[in-house]
């Protein structure tokens, strides 16, 4: 009947009973260990934590216990350094837990890292570009091909590889893709695009009329077989005589303002014409010779 009694309350409640060694932690024993002597992993793959969701975390664990131990490697000070389950062990630390459940483990610096990375991918919310450094830091960092991270994570060599080209992209369109500005539909596409300044357009231009990734690839197809007339005329991205028309009107109205106008146009055919001013006075200036072509 005593067993009954702690169903429900987590795996800390069966340790208390006794079902579980609480003596001195032993390697490779689920042992409670206190959160004071535990320090974070120094090679932490995930490098964001939603506060909310560790909040719901937190309140779970309150509410019915930690159902599966962290894990964590006994240092030579005799403290205990965490390898995978920190979003458990932060949540724990919240509601202000003394122990924790904790399976412990020997590894060296290698397999903390290994292991940390590994139990991370598996996860569901880690975002694309951080499945890719992760993925990224294996091979480098322990030495593993991609054969052999395909075995280790269970996923075949052409998904990893179509992670590690998000890499190549520039450091603000990873960022879009982290901030979910754009799936990894859209940046798969874009990799395509061997030009940096073709990436970052047919980026914006995803982001600026919501394209879906059918859109964007068509996009990207017109830019590889040079149909480039639909990039900013005025920026010389155009061809031929559109081109040229478009630089005159844009030197044109530069010299009417007496200041370098900036003429955009997207691959809709609208646009904008933007007129700097450095200055109050500068401003009164513009405003002025805009009221006398309205006269």
């Amino acid at each position: 009947m005593a067993a009954k009694n702690v169903l429900g309350r987590g795996l800390g409640a069966l340790i208390e009973s006794g079902d579980i060694e609480t003596a001195k932690p032993a390697v490779d024993t689920i042992s409670e260990v206190a959160i004071a002597d535990i320090e974070a992993n120094p090679w932490q793959p995930r490098s964001k934590f939603d506060e909310d969701a560790l909040e719901e975390l937190a309140e779970s664990i309150k509410q019915i216990g930690i159902i599966q131990p962290v894990t964590v490697r006994v240092l030579e000070n005799g403290k205990f350094q965490l390898i995978t389950g920190e979003r458990r062990f932060r949540a724990s630390k919240l509601i202000g837990l003394k122990k924790i459940p904790a399976y412990i483990r020997v590894a060296d610096d290698q397999n903390m890292l290994e292991m940390a990375l590994v139990e991370n991918i598996q996860r569901e919310d880690l975002d694309s570009i951080e499945v890719a450094i992760s993925y990224q830091r294996l091979i480098e960092e322990c030495n593993l091909t991609q054969e052999n991270l395909s075995e280790r994570v269970g996923k075949k060599r052409s998904t990893i590889t179509n992670y590690l080209r998000l890499l190549k992209l520039p450091a603000g369109i990873q960022l879009g893709l982290r901030n979910l500005k754009i799936s990894m539909g859209h940046a798969r596409a874009l990799i395509n695009l061997e030009d940096i300044e073709d990436q970052q357009y047919v980026f914006e231009e995803t982001i600026k009329n919501d394209l879906s990734v059918r859109k964007v690839e068509e996009l990207v197809r017109k830019l590889q077989a040079g149909i480039k007339e639909e990039k900013n005329p005025a920026d010389g991205k155009g061809s031929g005589t559109e081109a040229k028309e478009y630089e005159d009107l844009t030197t044109h109205l530069s010299k009417h303002f007496g200041t370098k106008v900036d003429f955009k146009r997207n691959t809709k055919g609208t646009g904008k014409i933007v007129i700097p001013f450095t200055s109050d006075e500068e401003l009164e200036r513009i405003i002025a010779i805009l009221d006398k072509l309205n006269a």
